[in-house]
């Protein structure tokens, strides 16, 4: 498997940020990592070597993004209005500057074909996939979310300034009626599963009101519980991405 780390500074957060890729070619896939997790996180996890074949015959490429959670969401700052903005700075990041690096790159190995992305993530990372995703949609054709919440209530209560307000899916969503970002979320590929197990209570009645959201917005997605043996833990969450990626690429 062909695999590169890479190490750039970005402007949006005025320091480096590191990633790597995985693969020679195929369908660009941005995946971002748990809680405070890092770049390394799925490679460490196996999730990396559970993609093995996708990877190896050319059906994706994926890029595993550092996060900044320790900054944001998980700030042990009095000013959660400071660390959402700060949030705002890495959705700059992301939407311009890594995603157009990877959609130049992503063209160039698949022949000069233009490419849009597929986002996933288990539990953070299908928080972000998500948000991200409803955000800045235009480059996102595909979300695979596994075991996330979709709102900010997980961090911050009820609290809903401005900043909080639009990093929480399930808020932002219902009051979105642009045709623009409707016709795109109806257009594209929306999978989210969730386990019945142990430590996903809150990530099933989540993904609940996830799955109310959507429907009521005429917004088709597969929202997908699997059985009370399915915990929230990175062995299921192997299990479950190769099961997606086997319907999205079959």
């Amino acid at each position: 498997m062909q695999i590169e780390y890479r190490r750039r500074f970005s402007s949006a957060l005025g320091r480096d940020m590191e990633y790597k890729v995985y693969g020679h070619r195929g369908k660009p896939v941005l995946v971002f990592p748990t809680s405070e997790g890092r770049f390394y996180q799925w490679e460490d996890f196996g999730m990396i070597d559970a993609l093995d074949d996708f990877i190896e015959q050319g059906k994706v490429q994926l890029w595993t993004v550092d996060g900044i959670d320790s900054e944001t969401f998980f700030s042990t700052s009095w000013d959660r209005q400071a660390a959402m903005r700060r949030q705002e700075s890495y959705f700059a990041y992301l939407d311009q500057e890594l995603v157009p690096s990877i959609l130049g790159e992503s063209r160039d190995a698949n022949g000069g074909t233009p490419q849009e992305l597929l986002v996933t993530g288990a539990s953070m990372g299908a928080f972000h996939a998500a948000n991200f995703f409803f955000r800045f949609p235009w480059n996102i054709d595909t979300v695979v979310g596994l075991s996330g919440v979709y709102s900010t209530r997980y961090f911050f209560g009820e609290d809903r300034p401005v900043e909080i307000y639009l990093n929480s899916p399930t808020d932002y969503l219902p009051n979105n009626s642009d045709p623009a970002y409707l016709d795109k979320f109806r257009a594209s590929r929306l999978i989210f599963c969730c386990g019945q197990g142990a430590w996903e209570d809150e990530m099933i009645e989540e993904t609940r009101v996830l799955e109310r959201v959507l429907a009521e917005k005429g917004i088709p997605a597969w929202v997908d519980f699997w059985g009370t043996d399915v915990n929230h833990d990175w062995d299921w969450w192997r299990t479950q991405i190769v099961y997606f990626f086997g319907k999205v690429f079959s």
